[in-house]
């Protein structure tokens, strides 16, 4: 992974910064295919830091360095690009656009400061890039708009700005017009509205500068006039607007410290038209990444605490205050081993420095707590897979480690003898199961070793050992995310097939009835002498089991009583008809007969077993499967076809009602069988456009209808 610079085209250093100041951290989001990957190579090229850029198509790009990237041609992890412009860093964090991938799309949030949407001139948007914008707006995070593939022959920019306008509400305006050339379909230029000048790209970068054709001045006036009254709805000067309707000319250097103020506070949203094939708008885009985006220390930090749960003062971004930094991705180079992306809060990370690492409140997605200090060793810049070294890493900056023994994604960096636990960010339930068989022994080692490297670094994976179906299960956030885990597990030398998932069952008896057990051996010695009588009821639903002792004038020797409940309890494990745990019964031990010298432990074990499967011959077994209660989000206008389909799922609809946390979103309620839900993570997604979430909880045991009940039976076999 720590390939030398000059393989990639990289033209110098990685660049150093010593303050907090000149750091931008910039997240760029956008669905899959408007050109995030793309415009951040051409970012790249723009500031020098590589000689020349890549394609995706190619699978030459810097940040699509992951071999299924290359293939599928679309990004599937987070990846850093670090650029210097006007001596300030700006670290662009390259983001996947399809929804299975939203844990590397929330990793990038959180390391960033700002966020870049990226959308297509030709195809739009979709549902979930809106959805985005209403959870940055939640927090405040200062946002631009950058409208891309200007070049096509379906590009229009007015519709795009429109679209911007509709879904991501007020505020949305253009800074840029695209500016046509001779034929009149080329962009090749842009009419800055503010500055009231043309930038002409005709002979590259950087653009001409020059007064506008006066066929320019109207589209320029009516769009200016627009943005100033934007510009100075959110100014903190009062006399701003009395100023401008009265007519007088308000000073360029003005509105622009009142817009790059107004876009810092997250109050307004500037649209930079940009083409990273011509390279029209990429040098106004960096102008306005630097002089607008907040730095880090205006961001919030997130909240500490104490590794024990203790309450902290709040962070403050100061190179010299307590380390503080997080591990946002983790990967595992097979050259370098184990790769940390880290976002530095408090304080400085410096080579050699022995450092506390921490991870809590993971161990249901299969991390377990751990605390560990560690020496750092060297400390990168990434750019994409290449690692350059630096000497120090300040507060607000982004750096990568190396061989860390302990490190995961969300782990916390803290001083070793200050340690202390970053708030976790929020990470989706993996909902889509694929259960795995390794081919082979020497399979099933390699298996186990690759996939403690994945949870590692994947906490939207989560991976299940199955006691009750014996099958090894990866939870997923669906189909492009299971594909890709399935080929780094194989890439990495791993043989292995996938089969259907088996939901755990449970039996049980519909009807009160009686079994006897009888276990008399002879065979030389001390034979096997042990009678039992019993009586089934069946309990409702989850009420477990019961044993009762109602056996009288020592029928059954005291000391035997508890081995008759072993033995109940013991087939109640292996099953009755097809396999599967029984639940839900009470069993009373009412008679029996021992020997004086033939009767033992093990005997009475037996009869207790032999009597439950005698009583399951007349108790009508009923198989029972698991039932969830599951919460949907769904767009308003999907609510129809979710509860239509919830329907021929076996799903009983509880309710619906309004999500109060977001507008235009209902909350759909249900009971479904979890048989049912393997693969809805897919199919909701399908429904929904893409943005259809849901949670999902255990709720309770039913019966399975008898049509399905008769195949468990014939797949599974009766078990004795």
């Amino acid at each position: 992974m720590a390939q030398k610079n000059q393989e990639k085209g990289v033209t110098g250093g990685a660049p150093v910064v010593t303050e907090p100041g000149r750091v931008r951290n910039v997240v760029l989001v956008g669905h899959s295919g408007a050109g995030k990957t793309t415009l951040v190579e051409a970012l790249l090229a723009a500031s020098g830091t590589i000689g020349r850029a890549g394609t995706v198509t190619d699978g030459t790009t810097v940040c699509d360095h992951d071999p299924a990237a290359v293939r599928q041609q679309r990004s599937v992890s987070l990846a850093c690009a670090p650029l210097l412009h006007h001596d300030v860093k700006v670290n662009l964090l390259d983001t996947p656009g399809y929804g299975d991938f939203v844990g590397e799309l929330r990793a990038g949030l959180r390391a960033a400061d700002a966020a870049l949407f990226v959308v297509s001139a030709v195809d739009g948007m979709d549902a979930a890039t809106a959805a985005l914008w209403e959870e940055c707006a939640a927090v405040d995070m200062p946002r631009a708009v950058a409208v891309t593939r200007l070049d096509h022959p379906r590009a229009d920019f007015d519709e795009a700005v429109a679209l911007c306008q509709r879904v991501f509400g007020d505020n949305v305006l253009p800074l840029y017009l695209p500016m046509l050339g001779d034929d009149g379909e080329s962009v090749v230029g842009l009419m800055g509205l503010i500055t009231r000048r043309v930038f002409d790209y005709s002979a590259g970068l950087p653009a001409a500068v020059r007064e506008p054709d006066p066929e320019h001045l109207p589209a320029i006036v009516e769009s200016r006039n627009e943005l100033i009254e934007g510009i100075i709805a959110e100014s903190e000067d009062e006399t701003l607007l009395e100023r401008y309707l009265g007519g007088e000319e308000i000073d360029t250097e003005v509105l622009i410290t009142d817009l790059e103020k107004a876009i810092a506070r997250g109050h307004f949203y500037p649209v930079v038209p940009v083409c990273a094939e011509t390279g029209v708008g990429l040098d106004a885009l960096l102008d306005g990444l630097v002089s607008a985006f907040p730095s880090p220390l205006e961001h919030d930090l997130p909240a500490v605490t104490g590794v024990d749960g203790s309450p902290r003062p709040p962070l403050a971004c100061d190179p010299a205050g307590p380390l503080v930094a997080e591990v946002v991705k983790t990967t595992v180079d097979r050259h370098v081993g184990r790769v940390s992306l880290v976002r530095v809060f408090s304080g400085t990370l410096r080579p050699d420095q022995v450092v506390h690492v921490s991870g809590h409140g993971m161990t249901e997605r299969g991390h377990p707590d751990h605390d560990a200090d560690e020496r750092v060793g060297h400390i990168y810049s990434p750019l994409g897979a290449q690692l350059r070294e630096v000497t120090a890493c300040v507060a607000g900056d982004l750096c990568a480690l190396t061989k860390s023994g302990s490190a995961e994604t969300g782990d916390t960096i803290s001083a070793k003898d200050e340690p202390l636990l970053v708030a976790p960010w929020e990470m989706p339930e993996p909902l889509l199961p694929v259960a795995i068989v390794a081919k082979s022994r020497a399979d099933e080692d390699a298996l186990a070793r690759n996939l403690s490297r994945l949870v590692a670094g994947d906490p939207t994976l989560r991976l299940e050992r199955n006691a009750e179906t014996h099958q090894l299960v990866l939870w997923c956030m669906g189909e492009a995310h299971a594909d890709v885990v399935l080929d780094r597990l194989r890439s990495g030398g791993v043989e292995l097939e996938t089969e259907p998932v088996r939901v755990a069952l449970r039996e049980t008896l519909s009807v009160a009835a009686k079994g006897h057990g009888r276990h008399v051996k002879q065979s030389g010695g001390h034979g096997q002498y042990a009678v039992c009588d019993i009586e089934v009821e069946p309990l409702p639903r989850g009420a477990g089991f019961e044993f009762v002792d109602k056996v009288v004038g020592g029928a059954v020797p005291h000391n035997y009583i508890p081995s008759v409940e072993k033995g109940v309890r013991a087939q109640m494990e292996r099953g009755l008809v097809a396999g599967f745990p029984v639940v839900d019964l009470r069993v009373i031990l009412f008679d029996g007969k021992a020997h004086s010298v033939d009767s033992s432990d093990a005997a009475f074990q037996t009869a207790g077993a032999l009597a439950l499967r005698d009583a399951a011959e007349k108790g009508q077994p009923a198989l029972l499967e698991p039932v969830d209660e599951v919460t949907i989000r769904v767009p308003d206008s999907s609510v129809g076809a979710v509860l239509g389909d919830l329907s021929g799922r076996r799903g009983r609809v509880l309710g619906t009602e309004p999500d109060a946390d977001a507008e235009g979103r209902t909350l759909v309620r249900a009971e479904v069988p979890a048989a049912e839900l393997l693969r809805y993570a897919v199919e909701l997604r399908s429904m929904t456009a893409g943005i259809g979430t849901f949670r999902r909880e255990f709720a309770r045991y039913d019966p399975l209808p008898a049509h399905l009940a008769d195949q468990a039976r014939k797949e599974h076999g009766t078990h004795p």
